[in-house]
């Protein structure tokens, strides 16, 4: 009588590819520490207002990762986010598929010109505070069964 052979167990995948090393999460987390360092001048401007619930109560978390980005300013329970952009923005295609997919997230996505936030904070935090009253984009629709190919 032949003894069934034992069925292999699969090696466990590196660390990079279940999402803990190069370009994974930690990496990412690493990369929003290092830019909450970095801020330019219009987000600190932006931040000592959002943060601490200073604008009317409301919580806000800066460089936030969110799926593959890392965004700015986030108020989850709202599901805004609040982007202050430099000249790098200008008309970048990168923005709007990142835009695409946040927005597919259930997101809605404000963003600001620098030189608006340092000249204009008050017009940049009436424009939030009213994003913020009207109604939150609703949460996607989790994909049927057929959807997802069972």
């Amino acid at each position: 009588m032949e003894v069934p052979e034992k069925p292999r167990l699969k090696a466990p995948l590196p660390s990079r590819e279940r999402g803990w090393g190069e370009g994974g999460r930690v990496d990412q987390r690493q990369f929003a520490k290092t830019l909450r360092h970095d801020m330019t001048d219009a987000e600190q401007q932006l931040w000592r207002q959002l943060r601490a619930h200073r604008l009317y109560g409301q919580k806000f978390r800066r460089q936030q990762p969110i799926g593959p980005y890392v965004v700015d300013f986030v108020h989850f329970g709202a599901r805004l986010i609040v982007e202050a952009d430099g000249g790098q923005h200008d008309g970048r295609d990168k923005d709007a598929v990142r835009d695409r997919w946040l927005a597919q997230q259930g997101f809605k996505i404000m963003r600001f010109w620098n030189n608006d936030i340092l000249r204009n904070p008050a017009g940049v935090l009436a424009t939030i505070l009213a994003a913020l009253e009207s109604p939150a984009p609703p949460l996607p629709r989790p994909l049927s069964r057929e959807g997802r190919g069972e």
